[in-house]
């Protein structure tokens, strides 16, 4: 390993024990990786404030203890309980204080409090080239593809690692000869969809991409013209989800493929895939584990958390109400200081929709009701629900998804 004067300070305890410990679990996930050297990296984004267990408690705790701090901006995933709305946890509560002190410990080591899922969304997005050290399977890719900034998939343990010591690995998608795609996506006869069905285009794509594409950076053609960050966002969500999928290139859309000639660095690739309007929908069915017309008992939106331009789509659907059933939006802290000080949280609340904050109704206990079918437009949250929950889903657009909490049952627009 090459060592800078900046790693050998940090291993000599300059910067003190706590980064001196967690730069030796940096250079041995390095030396596992095969990587050379130790890069700066810009910011990070840890998914380990998530409980999952005693350990996860006692690897923060050691560092707080060692009166560690975070040396770049360091953001954090969503947690286990929403500690605005303590109220909407309904799981045990042993559980509830462990994922509760989880988060907190982070916030002691310097991290920012953001608990989300994306953190692209908030004041501390990266820029075009910048190293990151980010978890959580959509973030990493969103930040690759969407941004151009450069992560490699890290887990829990290695983000705050890296975050207490401002070091990654410099291998993988950090360098530029390993960010060309490897294989190429073709969707025709939908360039000219429109807005209410290009999330759903994305998410299909996103779909076949980690099924038939694994670890390989596919570049995507024919996506429509009105293709949105959102879209984008739930493309990378969905891919990152059905499979190990890092980054991908949706070209003319993305940072780094203006055109596909760019996007493969000239070789001349596969086509791993050609879906059109009936492969798009029969990707799409597979989300749902039941038919239309089945009664609901909820409504689950926000994974990846909403950002406010998919609360401005929510906002004037809530003339439906009265809902028949509960509608839940996952979002990030971010985004709740905005509704709450333009007065559009309480419009939410008096519709009967429940706002959740800091984590995610698939990853813990929110959803009071779960004996019947949700619905969600959230190809993430349909892919994992039904192993998370146990729940049956069924996955539509946003607007069907509102359609249906007004009915009570599966419609579709």
């Amino acid at each position: 390993m090459e060592l800078s004067s900046t790693d050998h300070e940090i291993i000599n305890g300059v910067h003190g024990r706590a980064a001196a410990d967690a730069l030796q679990l940096v250079l041995k996930f390095a030396e596992a990786v095969g990587a050379p050297r130790l890069l700066p990296c810009a910011s990070a984004h840890v998914d380990g404030c998530l409980y999952h267990g005693q350990a996860s408690l006692d690897f923060v705790e050691r560092f707080v203890a060692l009166e560690g701090r975070v040396r770049v901006p360091t953001t954090l995933n969503v947690g286990s309980v929403d500690l605005i709305h303590p109220e909407l946890f309904i799981g045990d509560a042993e559980l509830g204080a462990a994922g509760k002190r989880l988060m907190e410990a982070h916030i002691e080591l310097g991290c920012i409090p953001s608990f989300t899922c994306a953190p692209y969304q908030t004041l501390l997005r990266p820029k075009f080239g910048d190293q990151l050290a980010w978890a959580e399977s959509n973030a990493i890719v969103f930040a690759n593809s969407v941004i151009g900034a450069r992560t490699n998939r890290y887990g829990d343990f290695i983000d705050l690692a890296c975050a207490l010591t401002g070091r990654v690995p410099d291998y993988g998608l950090h360098r530029s000869e390993n960010r060309r795609a490897g294989a190429i996506i073709e969707i025709h006869g939908l360039d000219n969809a429109g807005p209410d069905q290009a999330g759903g285009i994305a998410v299909a794509a996103g779909l076949f991409i980690g099924e038939h594409c694994g670890d390989t950076i596919a570049a995507i053609t024919g996506l429509p013209i009105c293709t949105s960050e959102d879209d984008l966002k739930a493309l990378g969500a969905a891919a990152a989800s059905s499979g190990s999928v890092a980054m991908f290139h949706a070209v003319g859309l993305t940072p780094e493929a203006p055109d596909l000639l760019t996007a493969t660095g000239g070789i001349d690739l596969p086509i791993a895939g050609r879906l059109g309007p009936a492969d798009i929908a029969e990707i799409l069915a597979t989300l749902s584990t039941v038919p239309d017309g089945t009664a609901l008992t909820a409504v689950a939106l926000g994974t990846p958390h909403f950002s406010m331009s998919e609360f401005d789509r929510l906002m004037p659907m809530l003339d439906l109400a009265p809902f028949s059933v509960p509608v839940y939006v996952n979002t990030g802290r971010h985004e709740w200081d905005q509704l709450s000080a333009g007065g559009r949280a309480q419009a939410l609340e008096s519709a009967g929709v429940t706002v959740v904050v800091d984590t995610c109704t698939y990853v813990t206990s929110i959803i009071r009701d779960l004996s019947g079918a949700v619905m969600t437009n959230s190809g993430k949250w349909a892919y994992y629900a039904p192993g998370n929950l146990g729940v049956d889903a069924a996955f539509g657009t946003l607007a069907d998804t509102l359609l249906s909490a007004k009915a009570g049952r599966v419609v579709r627009a």
